[in-house]
């Protein structure tokens, strides 16, 4: 992008909904990462291409430019899997993806996750971690190392140790769910193969997993859960109404996409309400609630949805051959002990100081 006036002509654009080519986005993506443009271009940019509707080479695009510009590699010699939401849904719930993952490390998948602080919610990925003690601040090195030897690590998206650049800046100024949130949450350090994750809204499962399939995932499930018929959703697999999904698989060099539902009934998990779902009112409180989840010392609705995205995990890893023997592994899991057993080797590696992380942890339970 050259001029403000040039920016100005591609936010038009959006606004006569016209979509743009993966190379324009990344040019536009370009502009707003170095912030060529003012503040004020930059927000008209992202509301008119969320009133739009992203296309996948859209998403596509602004990835290029948000890995490409402004996120810190690291190697790994293990095939790793992430799980992400998007955040920025209308049904806020507790830390569901960062429970499913703990207990998807302790069933033997290696989970490279990047997420993020609160922004709309009371408690984001991020925010929860380091209530429990891992040091969410640390160099890419060390979650790379953490992976490696705890199966478990945390790239902390709004670091600049992580994006260096610009996407904490950018992430703390908006709020509502955008392209960015989408692509940024799909810039992982790691590249991961294999992942499951949840989008903002339903018309999004699809071009996101046309995007993860173009940037290199060979194995993955996109999806988008329901609140019974109150017209709400959220970016987990629900265990209170339908969860829509997208699952990518690879035939030869072929990628197919595949579309199904989730019916929590069928499964045994449903429950009538979403509240049991809902975050305690303050972080402190919410991380103790945690804990005692992942000691299994609590049932009920919060217990049946990490076992439901944890069963997720292992399908889209290749651990299981079927949900069922994914929920039925989370399960086992949870309650031999192994999550919790996990989560206090994830807080030892991923740490400068991992004694006062322990500490940290052990003072919740």
């Amino acid at each position: 992008m050259k001029n403000d006036r040039t920016f100005g002509a591609v936010i038009t654009r959006l606004i006569n909904k016209e979509n743009l080519s993966r190379q324009e986005a990344f040019d536009a993506f370009t502009a707003i990462l170095t912030n060529a443009t003012t503040d004020m271009q930059q927000g008209a940019f992202l509301a008119a291409l969320t009133a739009k509707t992203e296309t996948a080479e859209e998403v596509a695009g602004a990835w290029d430019a948000i890995y490409e510009l402004d996120t810190t590699k690291v190697d790994l010699s293990l095939a790793v899997a992430e799980n992400c939401g998007t955040g920025m849904d209308a049904f806020k719930t507790f830390n569901i993806s960062t429970a499913a993952a703990i207990v998807a490390a302790a069933g033997g998948v290696p989970m490279a996750r990047h997420g993020a602080r609160a922004i709309t919610s009371s408690c984001g990925t991020v925010d929860m971690a380091e209530a429990l003690g891992v040091d969410v601040e640390c160099p890419a090195e060390l979650v790379a190392q953490s992976i490696e030897t705890a199966g478990l690590g945390l790239f902390n998206g709004m670091s600049p140790l992580i994006h260096p650049k610009a996407l904490g800046r950018i992430l703390s100024q908006v709020f509502f769910g955008s392209t960015l949130n989408i692509a940024a949450s799909l810039a992982n350090p790691a590249l991961p193969a294999m992942g499951v994750r949840g989008v903002y809204a339903r018309e999004m499962i699809l071009p996101v997993a046309r995007v993860m399939a173009e940037i290199g995932y060979d194995s993955a499930i996109v999806l988008h859960g329901t609140v019974g018929e109150t017209g709400l959703g959220m970016d987990e697999a629900s265990v209170c109404g339908t969860t829509h999904c997208a699952r990518i698989s690879t035939a030869g060099d072929k990628k197919v996409i595949e579309l199904f539902t989730i019916d929590p009934a069928r499964l045994g998990l449903a429950t009538t309400s979403g509240q049991a779902l809902r975050p305690e009112n303050n972080l402190k409180s919410e991380a103790l609630r945690f804990t005692r989840l992942m000691t299994n010392r609590e049932s009920g609705p919060r217990k049946d949805a990490v076992m439901l995205n944890a069963g997720l995990i292992f399908l889209a890893a290749g651990r299981s051959d079927t949900l069922e023997e994914g929920i039925h592994t989370a399960a086992t899991i949870m309650e031999s002990g192994r999550a919790f057993n996990t989560l206090e080797q994830w807080i030892m590696a991923q740490n400068r100081e991992p004694e006062k992380g322990l500490s940290t942890l052990h003072a919740l339970v």
